[in-house]
């Protein structure tokens, strides 16, 4: 039987969260299950056009036509093909950057750390203009610079947008990454890094073998986070769509939605696809977490 100081322990974190929850299920719950009721209706003219629309309901139809539509399927290949080159360059980069400033030899931490990190501090949207600038010829000085060596590359073409994509999203969070990797650096127990060096290990006996191991936990979640933010690719391809248009509206799931939703006007389809979405890279989050919790036992 709970005690009247029970309760009323309950009632204080109860009134605490409930800022929360209610957020929480306005801005998160309640767009779940408008989006659901939406993606079993679908919109019908009659009289052969002339008889104005009406909304019907169509069950598993529009779940049924967007896993059978190719340009949805293409774009989780291309999603697929963006983490292949993203992930790695990123998380790698970031990790490699951390480690050398948790070196006895790094100098101006603070500098670097900032001077890094400034890239993320710019807008997605800012910077996706940016680099679209510099994959653009005639206007970029890069382009004209490896043009005046004899190489010449098109970068908005649809053969290289996803390196073009990947190339934003590696400049915007590679910064970001570091800063948590060298955080978690600063945690490994400075006397195991002192009976390192006293058996005679070097730096990067030492980096590999002691260092990323005990920051395994802090990379498992970046690489989560980052997974989660690739199923979600649209700012950067949008840009690049709008400058080049050789990549096509429905590029990536995002696209696919917004073309759905805005362009054709079939918002029961664009439901079904998002909620279609939220399901896949909910059970791609839990296979990255149980891959990287089997990975962390001895």
């Amino acid at each position: 039987m709970a005690t009247p100081s029970t309760l009323g322990q309950r009632r204080t974190a109860a009134l605490l969260l409930s800022p929360f929850l209610g957020l929480f299920a306005a801005v998160t719950l309640a767009p779940l299950v408008y989006a659901a009721w939406l993606s079993l209706f679908t919109t019908r003219t009659s009289g052969l056009g002339f008889g104005g629309t009406e909304s019907v309901f169509a069950g598993w139809e529009n779940y049924a036509r967007a896993l059978s539509d190719p340009a949805l399927r293409d774009g989780f290949l291309v999603v697929a093909a963006y983490c292949a080159v993203y992930i790695p360059v990123m998380i790698g980069g970031a990790l490699v950057l951390a480690l050398l400033l948790d070196t006895g030899l790094a100098k101006a931490r603070s500098f670097f750390q900032l001077a890094l990190f400034l890239p993320h501090a710019v807008p997605g949207l800012i910077a996706a203009l940016i680099w679209v600038y510099l994959y653009t010829p005639g206007l970029s000085p890069v382009i004209d610079f490896l043009e005046s060596g004899g190489i010449h590359l098109n970068f908005l073409s649809a053969d290289n947008a996803v390196f073009s994509a990947a190339n934003i999203a590696v400049w915007e969070w590679t910064g970001y990454n570091m800063v948590i990797f060298y955080a978690a650096l600063q945690a490994v127990p400075r006397e195991t890094l002192d009976a390192a060096r006293v058996d005679g290990a070097g730096a990067v006996r030492t980096a590999l073998s002691i260092k990323v191991p005990m920051i395994r936990p802090a990379v498992a979640l970046a690489v989560l986070f980052t997974v989660i933010g690739s199923i979600q690719l649209f700012t950067e391809p949008k840009v690049i769509y709008n400058a080049s248009s050789a990549i096509g509206s429905s590029w990536t799931p995002n696209m696919y939605v917004q073309t759905a939703a805005f362009q054709n006007n079939d918002f029961g389809l664009a439901a079904a696809a998002s909620l279609l979405i939220a399901l896949f890279a909910a059970v791609l989050s839990f296979a990255v977490t149980r891959i990287s919790r089997r990975g962390s036992k001895p």
